[in-house]
């Protein structure tokens, strides 16, 4: 009989906490001032060149079924809160319609916008929205660019930059000694970005790069690879690791294995440096998992979870400010107050200089997680977050 009731005291005492719990967020909405957030989620289709490789396919509505997660999420929380949150969602083929609906909707009062859209379009809107009460996040362009150079003053980013990336694999190259390097990279603007923001990183990890290829073939690699790679990698001196820059992962794929020297792949495949992967499970990430492969009856990718960070960030300082007024969410999103937590590990933060979601990156094999950068032992004055991209004395953006 004893046994029974201290096995049952737990539980009681547990149902009693919620229950005090749920009395307290009712008592505390029923003071608080209702609020609702419009949030419009804007995408412009990309073009893209035919790939000799069709391996790797990408949901088409990556990226908004991130933000339509969090904006349930969102919702579960506000709702004690009366708080409400909600996403409009538009698609364009063409650069000048997403710039005219975007002006339709901040001329009809909106004010809080989710950009999937590349460098141009990003650039444009930046001018338009100087001087405007306008609170806008970019998802899906990683350019080191716009983080150190065009200094985009009125756009955050969730997406972390190439800068990121590659400083989050070199760390991971300078930890297990890995330190001799030969570079592949594709013929593309995009792979050659990739390619020279991996020897800024090589050069500030003190790596070495003994030789940089550019691969300009254009004969079907999946009847051919086991005969031209191994010619194609063999150099005059010995590597320890091969990177790969391959934005579009046009050959990317049949590096691995087929190196002369058979030595690890890192970049664009074998070991990848994402902001999110479908193996991530740690951190309550497991949950966050389930909740988007029943929304969506598919796996969340990087894009999706950029997405999923833009409201998340409206919604933590919703949450703090309870205001709705677009100038003091954005003071506070880029306060040193705000943190967000948000399956990582560790709460994220913008940083001042250039508008950056800083965040741990994950390394990341096809069907696991490798590891994750900043690396232990790489130290920082203020945060080794700030070890991962441009550091505000390497930078020459200043976001304030």
């Amino acid at each position: 009989m004893l046994k029974q009731s201290l096995h049952k005291k737990p539980i009681l005492m547990s149902v009693i906490f919620f229950m005090l719990l749920s009395s307290f967020l009712t008592s505390f909405s029923a003071f608080s001032i209702p609020v609702s957030i419009d949030i419009t989620y804007l995408k412009l289709h990309k073009q893209h060149s035919p790939a000799l490789s069709n391996i790797i396919k990408i949901a088409s509505d990556s990226g908004y079924q991130g933000a339509r997660l969090a904006i349930e999420d969102s919702n579960t929380t506000g709702k004690f809160l009366q708080q409400h949150f909600a996403l409009t969602s538009f698609e364009f083929a063409k650069q000048q319609d997403l710039l005219a609906r975007l002006k339709v909707e901040f001329s009809s009062g909106k004010t809080i916008f989710i950009l999937d859209a590349p460098l141009p379009v990003l650039n444009e809107i930046n001018l338009w929205a100087q001087n405007k009460n306008i609170l806008l996040f970019n998802i899906s362009e990683f350019s080191n660019n716009l983080r150190n150079n065009q200094c985009l003053n009125t756009i955050l980013h969730t997406a972390p930059s190439h800068a990121m990336k590659s400083d989050a694999l070199a760390q991971w190259l300078l930890y297990r000694r890995l330190n001799k390097v030969l570079l592949i990279r594709g013929e593309q603007p995009a792979d050659i970005a990739l390619a020279e923001s991996f020897k800024r990183s090589a050069k500030r990890y003190g790596l070495k790069i003994i030789s940089e290829k550019t691969w300009n073939f254009n004969t079907d690699l999946r009847r051919s690879a086991q005969q031209e790679i191994p010619l194609f990698t063999q150099t005059s001196k010995e590597y320890n690791v091969v990177y790969v820059a391959d934005q579009t992962k046009d050959f990317a794929e049949y590096i691995p294995f087929n190196t002369y020297l058979p030595r690890p792949v890192v970049g664009s495949a074998g070991l990848e440096a994402l902001s999110w992967h479908k193996v991530i499970e740690q951190w309550g990430a497991a949950q966050l998992q389930t909740r988007f492969n029943k929304l969506t009856n598919r796996h969340m990718n990087e894009i999706d979870f950029n997405g999923y960070l833009a409201v998340r960030s409206v919604a933590q300082a919703v949450h703090k400010t309870n205001s709705a007024v677009v100038k003091e969410l954005t003071a506070y999103i880029k306060s040193d107050d705000f943190k967000l937590a948000a399956y990582k590990g560790r709460k994220l933060s913008f940083r001042s200089w250039n508008g950056q979601l800083r965040m741990p990156i994950a390394l990341i094999q096809p069907h696991g997680l490798v590891s994750q950068s900043p690396q232990a032992g790489i130290l920082h004055p203020i945060t080794e977050l700030d070890t991962l991209g441009f550091d505000q004395q390497e930078s020459h953006c200043n976001a304030n």
